[in-house]
């Protein structure tokens, strides 16, 4: 089979050049072809198009409209429910120079039998233009970062802090992040493909560190309510009545943590003028002003405990300390532990 095609192509071009002899010579039949060779030969195609016929300038405008025109529309970038317009033509660029010198290409690496064998016997060549087409994903991906600093949100993290002598109670919440790597390769190919006119933009959760579950318990104490409340993550769990500082010895109010907790504590005399009289120790029992459990506090001095002083609950009686009754100091021993917060404020 391949010999026989060879066979023709030389019986061809014999033809042609006798042809040419017959049409007055090779002088006639090289100007001819010094002429045609400034328009694309029939076959080459760009994006399905025929370009056979055309010149150069002819070229670069089927180039620009089968091309560079579709590339150039702007692609869609869906967020949620939104969509925003990003112009292609500040990132794509299509190099229409070389997609046009292509063109000619078969007339430049043919012979010139081969070209007038071609002209003559109306034989096609068979060539598809592909433009380079560039998208500067350095330029987009800085666009795309200025889309996400907009759209993405951070995670909130559930807390119970103290603002304005308050509680505030903030509930934790996902956050979300813009997946710009894979956001610039979407948009780039939507840029390149005739098909795709809109992309949605890659998102993904972005968990809190701390959620309502993780918080664990909160302790808040009330001073204007002789109150005890305990939180369980943001939710409120339990509450208590409590005694607080009397008037020389306030509780003091911020935030504080327990660094103790004590099982059948031993009272020691703190040194102060109001303990002048006491004892210097008073070990467990019925008569031990801490009762049957206590936690100290970071502030110093300062404890949560039971009291037999039972008539003192729900005033202002203290040194400072937070009385319980015992049954809610050991329900409320058992619930925390050492590093829990203990908030305190004024109501």
């Amino acid at each position: 089979m391949r010999l026989r095609l060879i066979l023709i192509r030389i019986t061809l071009t014999v033809v042609a050049l006798a042809m040419l002899a017959a049409s007055g010579g090779l002088a006639w039949a090289a100007a001819d072809d010094y002429a045609s060779r400034n328009f694309v030969p029939f076959g080459v195609t760009v994006a399905g198009v025929e370009l056979g016929g055309l010149a150069a300038p002819e070229v670069r405008n089927v180039i620009e409209r089968t091309v560079v025109e579709p590339v150039l529309t702007p692609v869609a970038v869906r967020v949620g429910s939104s969509e925003l317009e990003i112009d292609a033509a500040r990132y794509v660029s299509v190099d229409v120079d070389s997609a046009a010198d292509e063109a000619f290409e078969p007339n430049r690496v043919a012979t010139i039998a081969d070209r007038v064998l071609r002209q003559i016997a109306d034989i096609p060549v068979t060539h598809e233009i592909v433009p380079e087409i560039e998208v500067d994903e350095d330029a987009l991906a800085r666009r795309v970062a200025l889309i996400a600093s907009a759209v993405d949100t951070p995670a909130v993290d559930a807390t119970i802090t103290i603002e304005a002598d308050r509680i505030s109670i903030t509930p934790s919440a996902e956050g979300t992040r813009t997946v710009q790597e894979k956001a610039v390769r979407s948009i780039a190919e939507a840029f390149i493909s005739e098909d795709v006119d809109s992309v949605e933009l890659p998102v993904v959760p972005v968990p809190p560190a701390v959620s309502d579950d993780d918080l664990g318990p909160t302790v808040v104490i009330r001073l204007d309510t002789r109150q005890l409340d305990v939180y369980q993550g943001i939710e409120l769990y339990r509450t208590y009545r409590v005694a607080i500082g009397k008037a020389g010895y306030s509780t003091p109010r911020g935030s504080w943590e327990i660094v103790a907790k004590r099982y059948m504590p031993t009272w020691g005399n703190p040194g102060s003028a109001w303990a002048a009289d006491m004892p210097k120790t008073i070990p467990p029992g019925p008569n031990n002003p801490l009762g049957t459990r206590a936690l100290n506090l970071n502030a110093s001095g300062i404890r949560i405990h039971g009291t037999p002083a039972t008539g003192s609950i729900g005033t202002a009686a203290s040194h400072g300390c937070i009385r319980m009754f015992r049954r809610d100091v050991e329900e409320l021993y058992a619930l925390v532990e050492i590093g829990t917060p203990v908030l305190i404020v004024s109501r």
